[in-house]
């Protein structure tokens, strides 16, 4: 039995573990799936660890064949997905309809939760932004709950850690004790999207492709939305 190895960004992991569970099955060959950061995912691989199918966000991908790193042909789109806001299930749901309600809710939470910037995730370097430039980032980084990844961020939330939590939609929906209160206001909107691609030096770039067509089946396109992502294939 061969190995396929994937190393994917966080944003679709739920979707891909279930997907490839799926192909582990139909075709015999084993999946070794590994998830993190985008930042600590393009530092693993430029060190040296070469998976047979890569995943992060599109820009990044789009640097790495441009460096030659991966086979430019095979860059593919996966899904989109947006940075949301999660309250703990039973919790009113505070208006984020604009960009000032959205930081009156962020001032009155007791504790706010998202990725840490320095962990290299894409929606924690946006959010962190944000609040710089609302010039509120004092106030709420002093009650601050940061995560590693967007599944400890929900996970901050569902147990009471976190009045507010917000990172990628897709990452926080899978999370029993959630709830999704909405996408940021169309002022802050965050998307990204997520691409992927088959190294340059991958070990099985056949079974890598095989991995990836089964991802973008068309039939699978509802399972993708109902994970949180728009498909963008």
């Amino acid at each position: 039995m061969s190995t396929i190895k994937v190393m994917s960004a966080g944003a679709v992991e739920s979707i891909l573990k279930e997907l490839g569970a799926e192909f582990e099955r139909a075709s015999g060959q084993r999946i070794d799936l590994s998830f993190n950061t985008a930042g600590a995912l393009r530092q693993r691989f430029l060190s040296g660890e070469i998976p047979d199918l890569l995943i992060l966000p599109d820009g990044s991908i789009r640097e790495l064949a441009d460096e030659g790193h991966v086979r430019p042909d095979s860059r593919t789109p996966l899904a989109q997905s947006v940075t949301g806001v999660a309250v703990p299930v039973g919790a009113a749901r505070p208006d984020i309809s604009t960009a000032d309600a959205l930081k009156r809710a962020l001032l009155a939470a007791k504790a706010v939760s998202y990725t840490d910037p320095k962990a290299g995730g894409s929606s924690g370097k946006f959010f962190a932004g944000l609040l710089e430039r609302w010039g509120i980032a004092a106030e709420i980084n002093a009650k601050a709950v940061l995560g590693k990844r967007g599944f400890e961020v929900a996970n901050a939330v569902a147990g009471g850690r976190a009045d507010l939590g917000i990172t990628f939609i897709s990452e926080m929906l899978p999370v029993a004790g959630t709830q999704i209160v909405g996408p940021l206001p169309e002022e802050c909107r965050n998307v990204g999207t997520y691409t992927a691609a088959i190294p340059a030096h991958a070990t099985s770039p056949d079974l890598g492709r095989a991995l990836l067509a089964a991802f973008i089946d068309p039939s699978t396109r509802p399972r993708w939305q109902a994970a949180g992502l728009e498909p963008a294939f």
